[in-house]
């Protein structure tokens, strides 16, 4: 059976998937937002069962809940899932800084270099959306050049909850400065200094974005 008499049902659910965790991240579903199966089945002409499964997928991503039997709506974190996501981000993203050090190698230099260059341009531009994507793409390509299979196993689960933290934080000239200290420590092939420089983005990232979040 296919969708529309084209994609497999698994492609299609994917698909939506993609499209409601892109909207969480990027703002336009935003905390507390109502998920309606029926409207989002028209919205992405789509029928109903993709929008049902692409729903519980992403509730085990962490990004809906369902606070009801019938009414599902976008999740609101609390300080204690941020610092929590950030925790798990400092172990992690460290780990795969010193590796990325180690193992870049020419090539991926050049990748994160070219993605800096575009984040870059993005940030000139203002570009909101633009940086934001550019800047996880760093990440996730940082992640790909540490070549470390069990690492990006662990990560896979939290990725889209840890796009939506970068996308919080909106200091774009700090952040494109904070990534290019980042890039220049991972070129160099010194593991340590990679792992500091690791160490002092995610910390700075958290104190940004928790004073964004959760106001004093």
């Amino acid at each position: 059976m296919t969708e529309a008499g084209v994609k497999p049902l698994a492609a299609v659910r994917q698909r939506v998937v993609d499209e409601l965790r892109d909207r969480i991240i990027t703002g336009r579903l935003k905390p507390g937002d109502r998920l309606v199966e029926r409207d989002l089945a028209e919205d992405l002409g789509v029928s109903r069962l993709p929008v049902r499964e692409a729903i519980r997928a992403l509730e085990s991503e962490g990004f809906l809940e369902t606070p009801s039997p019938r009414r599902v709506v976008v999740r609101q974190l609390s300080r204690v899932d941020v610092e929590e996501l950030f925790d798990v981000r400092e172990a992690l993203e460290v780990l795969a800084a010193g590796l990325a050090a180690e193992r870049a190698g020419e090539a991926g230099r050049a990748r994160l270099e070219a993605i800096l260059d575009e984040a870059a341009a993005a940030t000139r531009s203002g570009q909101g959306s633009r940086i934001t994507e550019a800047n996880n793409r760093f990440h996730d390509e940082i992640l790909a050049v540490a070549d470390h299979r069990l690492l990006s196993t662990l990560m896979q689960p939290l990725e889209g909850r840890l796009a939506w933290l970068t996308g919080q934080n909106e200091h774009w000239e700090d952040l494109l400065a904070e990534h290019r200290r980042l890039y220049e420590a991972i070129a160099s092939g010194d593991a340590e200094r990679a792992r500091a420089c690791a160490l002092e983005h995610v910390r700075v990232n958290r104190e940004v974005t928790l004073s964004l979040l959760f106001p004093v």
